[in-house]
């Protein structure tokens, strides 16, 4: 079970490149039931995700870099690349910080995982978070993948 809230960034916290960055490309074989191939550094991975917003089942099977090569001709909609920096919270929480690139930048959003919804629920996010979108399905990966512009 994935729990997580999401929010627009309302501006960047200082010293990015104090922190883990990932270079991050997905793309949606299928958005109802979601289904993506993502290359994660050199990690592929195929994942199955639920319908919902806080809280979705995810299933994640690994994929050899042949096998994401011969799925990723077969994506629908465009394949989303992005900049994912890890950065601690003062709760103990990480915010995965989601920096879009090509077609979708300058698109910027920021996820938070919790070990149950009544930690998400009573989560307080930091100045730098902007609006929750949490609810907004339009702010779904697999969506922003069929949106035409942002």
């Amino acid at each position: 079970m994935e729990i997580e809230r999401k929010f627009l960034v309302r501006r960047l916290p200082g010293a990015l490149d104090r922190y883990p960055c990932r270079a991050i490309e997905q793309g949606y074989l299928n958005t109802d039931p979601v289904i993506r191939i993502r290359k994660d550094n050199d990690n592929y991975e195929l994942t199955c995700k639920s319908k919902g917003f806080l809280a979705r089942q995810e299933y994640n099977l690994p994929l050899t870099r042949e096998a994401y090569e011969h799925l990723l001709p077969k994506i629908d909609g465009r394949l989303i690349q992005k900049k994912r920096y890890m950065i601690p919270l003062d709760c103990g929480l990480k915010a995965e910080l989601d920096i879009f690139e090509g077609s979708l930048a300058p698109l910027r959003l920021v996820e938070v995982e919790f070990p149950s919804e009544e930690a998400a629920r009573s989560f307080t996010a930091p100045s730098w978070f902007g609006e929750d979108v949490t609810f907004l399905g339009e702010y779904h990966n697999s969506a922003l993948s069929q949106r035409r512009t942002l």
